[in-house]
């Protein structure tokens, strides 16, 4: 018998050349006009599909009337909020593709993503401003910050902070103020935040024109800008429709931040499609998720990593079934706590994948069909080819064994067009023409595929992907560090995936505590990519070549003499 595959997709719009963002959006102020789109419960703000499209049409005019043209990148650094639904929006709108920025991202994390994709224009929380001044040389092609979100008292000392280092300033507002309407054939270009003057006149933007520059961790190098075709990012969204059975009777709730794809192109984006409301929460709290689902009316909801393991370790409350969910969208799924946990809160249907950016989502699980345990999914053969093979030889691997999962859309546009401005890493990436995951996965006779191992040298740590190499370029600048390696370590939590461990040579005749790398560290990493775990060493294992045998450190893992720094805060929250 042939083995099984997820057959359950059928595209939203039959016809691949809307399958760009600026038609899906007009398309549905057109059908659900009056109908709420984009709820933000915790500014009390909210959104028809008429009024989105009218905002994210002014804020595209604006990125116009500023200088930008179709093929520019904006860089988008905001927590989450209605400025970044509009931003995202309004660049699509524009033709200019948007590149989100974690807000942890400082130093050379942010130097390295803004100098790669070399942004025009900048749309900022002013808390963040400080961080672009002190890395002004790396941002040298911004012409143009907004700023948005935060104080008056906030934002001015932003500007002048940003001024100081040679940059001009605005206001988020003067987007929104910027024209809206057609102009005639023989009226001047206004400027953006000139509500008096004629409207720029919008571009086409085509399915295959570039949406988004996601930066994906790297392995055993620098961090890499995954450019999004629009429509890529519009079959990632409706993959996830057809997954979760999104409707537009249906409320999508997001708690992850907007600079991630689960809450960016698997929530708010699927949500748009379907001409559902989509609810953007402040941030993910597992104390508050259970009142937050039923306060919103939510019927789809989505974990990554740990999230679920948390809100599971909660005190059960007996109102913890009294609401309107029926499907949890969790990538990984724990699956251990799986029936308890729809059972406690009255959940009909957990669905996960195994995706990439780079390549959507190649492997779903069926709708409310029980799975193998630890089964990721069925291959989406209808979309894309699947295999398993030897990373060494590029051979299949037979059933059962475990093999690196390569990839490759069977239709144009619809995966990644390769890494921005990294061509090397790119050629890599596509060797033997199939996009190589270097992830381990098994493949059962029945065709249920299962994650068994990362067979590159990434870390993901709470949902976040982690670079080792950045993590040690960062710690050998500090002058007692004369080598170190970073490797994944397990984390304590099921679904926790991996925590970090730093492996480091010390200069000679120089004593150095672990206290004084963890604080050097904090001031150099985003949060998230300070190592849990430091340990001292003579000498590193290396190879006859000298290179670092990482596979004995992570065997090793965390043996005596680590110092443990207990683990990780949660987002915007403090070490415990």
């Amino acid at each position: 018998m042939a083995p099984r595959s997820y057959d359950h997709y059928q595209p939203t719009f039959a016809d691949r050349r809307r399958w760009n963002t600026p038609d899906v959006l007009r398309h549905r102020a057109e059908t659900h006009g009056d109908r709420i789109y984009l709820d933000v419960p915790f500014t009390g703000e909210s959104y028809t599909y008429a009024e989105t499209l009218e905002l994210a049409e002014r804020v595209a005019r604006g990125l116009l009337g500023a200088g930008g043209v179709p093929g520019d990148r904006l860089l988008i650094m905001l927590p989450n909020c209605s400025a970044y639904v509009l931003a995202w929006l309004g660049s699509s709108l524009a033709g200019i593709a948007e590149v989100p920025i974690n807000t942890a991202y400082r130093g050379s994390f942010l130097e390295h993503q803004a100098s790669t994709v070399t942004p025009r224009m900048v749309v900022t929380h002013p808390d963040y401003a400080g961080r672009f001044a002190e890395s002004a040389e790396s941002v040298r092609s911004v012409e143009r910050f907004w700023l948005a979100g935060g104080d008056a008292a906030a934002r001015d000392a932003a500007a002048t902070t940003l001024q100081q280092a040679g940059f001009a300033v605005s206001e988020w507002e003067e987007l929104l103020a910027a024209p809206v309407g057609n102009p005639g054939p023989d009226s001047p270009a206004g400027g953006a935040g000139d509500p008096s003057g004629p409207a720029l006149e919008l571009p086409p933007v085509r399915h295959s024109d570039l949406a988004s520059v996601f930066f994906t961790s790297g392995t055993t190098g620098l961090s890499k800008g995954v450019m999004m075709p629009h429509a890529h990012m519009h079959l990632f969204a409706d993959q996830c429709v057809s997954l979760t059975r999104l409707s537009d009777a249906d409320t999508y709730m997001s708690a992850g931040p907007l600079f991630h794809g689960n809450s960016h192109f698997l929530a708010a984006h699927p949500a748009l499609i379907a001409g559902a409301r989509y609810v953007l929460q402040e941030r993910f709290s597992a104390r508050a998720w259970g009142r937050q689902i039923r306060d919103s009316g939510a019927t789809v909801t989505n974990f990554v990593g740990v999230m679920m393991d948390f809100v599971w370790q909660q005190p059960a409350r007996p109102d913890d079934a009294d609401n309107d969910l029926r499907c949890i969208f969790a990538a990984p799924t724990a699956s251990s706590i799986l029936e308890g946990f729809k059972q406690r809160f009255g959940v009909e249907a957990f669905v996960e994948v195994f995706g990439l950016t780079e390549t959507c989502m190649a492997i779903l699980s069926p709708y409310g069909e029980d799975r193998p345990p630890g089964a990721a999914g069925l291959a989406n053969s209808d979309w894309f080819d699947v295999r398993l093979v030897d990373p060494e030889t590029d051979e299949e691997v037979p059933v059962g064994e475990l093999g690196e999962l390569v990839v490759r859309a069977r239709c144009p546009w619809t995966q990644s067009v390769g890494y921005y401005n990294m061509p090397e890493a790119t050629q890599e990436a596509w060797r033997n023409l199939w996009w190589h995951t270097g992830d381990g996965l098994r493949r059962d006779a029945d065709g249920w595929y299962y994650f068994v191992d990362r067979l590159k040298d990434a870390i993901r740590r709470r949902g976040e992907n982690i670079s080792s190499y950045e993590v040690e370029q960062a710690l050998l600048a500090h002058p007692a560090v004369a080598e170190v390696a970073v490797v994944a370590v397990p984390a304590d939590e099921e679904a926790g995936e991996d925590e970090v461990l730093a492996v480091i040579v010390p200069e000679p005749g120089v004593e150095i505590s672990a206290a004084a790398i963890w604080e050097y560290a904090d001031r150099r990493l985003p949060y998230f990519a300070v190592p849990r775990y430091l340990r001292f060493v003579a000498a590193l294992p290396k190879t006859p070549s000298e290179k670092v045998r990482k596979v004995e450190l992570r065997a090793a893992g965390v043996a005596t003499g680590t110092h443990d720094r207990g683990p990780a805060p949660r987002r915007g929250g403090r070490r415990t």
